[in-house]
């Protein structure tokens, strides 16, 4: 879950997603999608057989996706993704925000609630759902008191969104889930001031920030 820090600084976290997209766009790519076997080899030494088991799943997860409806892509994947543990960024990474590559999440087998959406969101666009469909959204769990990440799913524009998140299994329309303050919501296109119901008011575009270069570097790099 996202820690409470100022303004500044969770604007410049959420409006990075463009520069992710080109980056993570050299690890998968559509229905061609497959894993290099020097990566696995990679992911395997260093954090073991079981690893390498999770990414092959994955690349089948993605594969295996002929003939689906939009929404038993978002369930494969909800449930795919959150069979993974939560684990602070402090705990995990021993940073206090670290936003993991999909690889090192399902490499590490857990992380906390962005590295959920961000894995979901990327695999779902590879799954074929058009990316102005999904919204990595950024929200208050009033539950837990916490700022918190999820993924939107929306049928068209300005209708109720979907939310996949990793505190409920179920995938629920926006309206279900009363526990959840929208604040602002982006993909690789654009940063909205999020709502209940659709997307809200365009703030900006999600090209201006350069805070994931280190990540499109480790990406880049297969730097594990």
């Amino acid at each position: 879950m996202v820690k409470h820090t100022d303004k500044i600084k969770l604007t410049l976290l959420f409006l990075v997603i463009f520069l992710f997209l080109v980056g993570i766009a050299q690890i998968i790519g559509g229905e061609d999608f497959q894993l290099d076997k020097e990566l696995l080899n990679k992911v395997e030494i260093k954090y073991g057989k079981d690893a390498r088991s999770r990414l092959i799943a994955w690349e089948s997860l993605i594969i295996q996706n002929d003939s689906m409806t939009d929404l038993d892509k978002l369930k494969r994947a909800n449930d795919f993704f959150n069979q993974m543990e939560f684990v602070d960024d402090i705990l995990h990474w021993k940073k206090e925000d670290y936003w993991a590559t999909p690889i090192e999440f399902l490499a590490t087998q857990g992380g906390d609630c962005e590295d959920f959406a961000i894995a979901k969101y990327f695999t779902l666009k590879t799954m074929g759902i058009a990316e102005e469909k999904l919204n990595l959204t950024y929200v208050k769990a009033l539950n837990l008191n916490v700022h918190h990440m999820v993924l939107t799913y929306f049928t068209a524009p300005d209708t109720e969104p979907l939310i996949l998140d990793n505190l409920v299994g179920e995938i629920k329309p926006a309206s279900q889930r009363t526990d959840l303050i929208p604040i602002y919501s982006f993909n690789g296109t654009g940063l909205w001031l999020a709502k209940q119901r659709g997307r809200g008011k365009l703030a900006g575009s999600s090209k201006r920030l350069q805070h994931w270069q280190d990540l499109i570097q480790r990406m880049s790099e297969d730097n594990l």
